[in-house]
């Protein structure tokens, strides 16, 4: 099963319905980490694009078989998932200030990394 999605036919069922369609987006019986509605609309913004940064040249490495590219452009994805809350601790098991300055700190990391 894909990092970041979960059966559900593991979930909870004592989960409230609307808690869990909250958190959650089901595609194909998958279930799949929304990103923290806590984000700010701008930091959201930014982190978004370095994952579809990272997406694209994950495409591009393994079209050209460049295993360092994918290798670095996965790392981009899994930090900007990571910054979105869709990856790590679940994020409403977290103080929302402490997913602030997550989310913050990975976005720093990643504006430091190379194009």
């Amino acid at each position: 099963m894909a990092e970041g999605a979960e059966s559900t036919e593991n979930a909870g069922s004592t989960e409230n319905s609307e808690e869990d369609s909250a958190r959650w987006l089901v595609i194909k019986g998958r279930r799949w980490r929304r990103t923290d509605p806590a984000l700010p609309a701008e930091l959201e913004a930014q982190l978004k694009s370095h994952l579809g940064r990272g997406r694209s040249s994950v495409g591009a490495g393994k079209k050209t078989g460049d295993d360092e590219r994918v290798a670095r452009a996965r790392k981009r994805v899994n930090l900007a998932k990571t910054g979105l809350g869709e990856r790590g601790p679940y994020w409403w098991e977290r103080d929302e200030s402490a997913r602030l300055e997550a989310a913050r700190a990975a976005l720093q990391e990643l504006d430091q990394l190379p194009e």
